[in-house]
């Protein structure tokens, strides 16, 4: 397996296919670089180049006791982009990753990319405050800590309904994809997972997105249950400089079945621009 190494001796395991122009894909949380398989696959089938990586403490990665937050998320995305010479990059961010993502083209600049796309992302804020009356209360929050430290199997188990809308009427969601939301999530370390919450429902990303440049696709289930879309995707295109904002009637935060279909067609045509 390939990894690079960083500063503070932590290895990131990344996947590197195919040839072209790189489209660097972060993932969501608990999940790693395999929850991005499907659209690695069809960018390289396209002609890109795929990569993706393991945040650490998640998959692969060195499940680090300290640096669990997301300026060191986007300074490891950093090192990656540099450690391998990317230039060019489309940057591919879902759910917790669409934050790093933003955070690191707002701390690190946006000179080795050209385009993002930010799917169902955690920007620009996730927590309620006075200031995002539409963001969730913290309650929410300590109830996934609660859970993930209590029974994490259980809870994943129970994430992968709402987290892929087979709590909803009509879902054909197959239990193997909540079997592998379930393994995946079971990789993460208990610690950086813990962590994690509180950088995906409190970091503010306003002052990074205004900061972005480049053009930013920003898609969006409008049913989304985990990332609630009205404190989401319209308020990112809003801070964006150059945004394109679309939402699926219907669509859950997991990409699956006709949601999948619909968004990678979006992400083919825009990286393709």
């Amino acid at each position: 397996m390939s990894y690079i190494t960083t500063s503070d001796g932590c290895h990131i395991h990344y996947k590197d296919w195919g040839s072209g122009q790189p489209v660097v894909f972060s993932h969501g949380w608990p999940l790693n670089s395999d929850a991005w398989d499907v659209q690695m696959c069809l960018v390289a089938e396209h002609g890109f180049r795929a990569i993706a990586h393991d945040r650490r403490g998640h998959g692969r990665s060195t499940q680090t006791w300290t640096g669990n937050d997301m300026d060191t998320y986007a300074d490891d995305l950093a090192h990656l982009v540099t450690e391998l010479d990317l230039q060019d990059v489309v940057h591919v961010g879902h759910s917790t990753g669409g934050g790093e993502v933003v955070r690191h083209l707002g701390r690190h600049g946006t000179a080795r990319a050209s385009r993002a796309v930010l799917v169902g992302a955690v920007p620009p804020l996730m927590l309620r405050t006075a200031d995002n009356p539409e963001g969730l209360p913290v309650e929410v929050f300590d109830r996934i800590r609660e859970g993930v430290r209590g029974d994490r199997s259980q809870y994943y188990r129970d994430l992968g309904a709402p987290f892929y809308g087979a709590n909803r009427p009509g879902s054909d969601v197959s239990d193997g994809t909540r079997d592998a939301f379930w393994l995946m999530g079971m990789q993460a370390g208990l610690k950086p997972a813990l962590d994690c919450i509180a950088q995906f429902s409190e970091t503010d990303f306003t002052e990074d997105l205004k900061k972005i440049d480049i053009p930013v696709l920003v898609a969006h289930g409008e049913d989304d249950q985990i990332v609630p879309v009205r404190a989401a995707a319209p308020k990112t295109a809003r801070l964006l400089a150059d945004a394109t904002l679309k939402l699926y009637p219907g669509a859950p935060h997991g990409l699956t079945g006709d949601y999948q279909k619909a968004f990678d067609q979006d992400l083919l045509a825009f990286i393709r621009r």
